[in-house]
């Protein structure tokens, strides 16, 4: 009886290491997965965008298609290549951040010269050649494969930022935290994504066969309000993109021993944020430092401008191009 008590004894232990195993996977995941904050809210800015044109009754099948292949790109290509730089050549990982971050700059000043008039084309997207496409099933396959070949740069992103934002530790727990990242920012982004795609038509079912005045009146409430929420999520991404591209190229500048721009932000927040009164000297500083790094980059987008329309752009298209016609060969 003494054996089997410390049995269950020594049981209750190993829960409550694996317990707490969980607690520390999740809480690590939750912490890293907010770094990426710019990237994911681009993904979820993006997306609905795919389903543009199709029947109600296909937009989520469409979605549910997209995810399965944003959760293949994170888990199946993204962690194991993450998880090998990190241990066999993490010396790569900040200049892949900073790459990283100098692509949030480019496609966020892409956006903002484009909403000015000034240039840009928007996102870097796979060429769609709708007007070539007869059948729709063939354009739902086409616009399928081209927005799950744009999640892998935005997902690229995340992960990136996520295994750099996960505290050192063993591989199998670093690898548990990347796992959880991406599972969870998947099912966040394209949960969102759904929620935005259909609130259009559950505000006119409401609209049309409420129960009630109330209910009728908050459905057109829904559909007055979509474009509304469609434009602020596009600003947010926009502003989150620049401010967290800029923020990563300061940390990887400091990090290659150009501290300079760091110190500077940071000495300038630092007096901005203790001129306020003492409950706002927080916020002052965040705010401070997010201004900045978003106008640096927003000044190093437009500066990429250039090489992203006249260099990346057409190789990007011009690969995918290319394998696009191998593959009807």
């Amino acid at each position: 009886m003494s054996g089997l008590l410390a049995l269950l004894d020594d049981v209750a232990g190993i829960a409550k290491v694996a317990a707490a195993s969980v607690d520390d996977v999740i809480g690590q995941a939750a912490k890293a997965g907010s770094k990426a904050a710019g990237a994911v809210i681009d993904d979820a800015a993006v997306s609905p965008k795919y389903v543009q044109g199709f029947s109600a009754e296909r937009e989520l099948p469409i979605i549910w298609r997209i995810a399965k292949g944003s959760m293949i790109n994170k888990l199946v290509y993204l962690l194991p290549v993450g998880l090998a730089l990190n241990h066999f050549a993490p010396w790569a990982i900040v200049p892949l951040l900073m790459l990283g971050g100098g692509y949030l700059c480019f496609e966020g000043a892409e956006k903002v010269a484009h909403a000015l008039g000034i240039g840009g084309h928007g996102h870097l997207d796979y060429p769609q050649a709708a007007d070539e496409v007869e059948d729709m099933a063939h354009l739902e396959e086409e616009k399928a494969k081209g927005a799950i070949k744009t999640d892998f740069i935005l997902s690229a992103e995340i992960m990136t930022i996520s295994l750099a934002a996960i505290p050192e530790s063993n591989f199998w727990m670093e690898a548990a935290t990347l796992a959880t990242v991406a599972v969870m920012i998947t099912v966040a982004v394209y949960g969102a994504v759904a929620i935005i795609v259909k609130a259009d038509d559950v505000g006119l079912a409401m609209a049309a066969k409420g129960r009630n005045a109330v209910l009728q009146v908050l459905g057109r409430g829904i559909v007055r309000a979509m474009p509304h929420v469609m434009k602020a999520l596009t600003i947010i991404g926009t502003a989150a993109m620049l401010w967290v591209g800029g923020n990563i190229v300061v940390h990887g500048l400091e990090a290659l021993g150009a501290g300079w721009p760091y110190h500077a932000i940071h000495d300038l927040a630092y007096a901005v944020g203790h001129s306020l009164p003492d409950r706002f000297i927080g916020i002052g500083e965040w705010a401070t430092t997010a201004l900045l790094d978003g106008i640096l980059g927003l000044m190093l987008g437009l500066a990429l401008i250039p090489v992203g329309e006249k260099l990346v752009t057409p190789l990007w298209r011009a690969v995918f191009s290319r394998g696009k016609a191998g593959a009807s060969h």
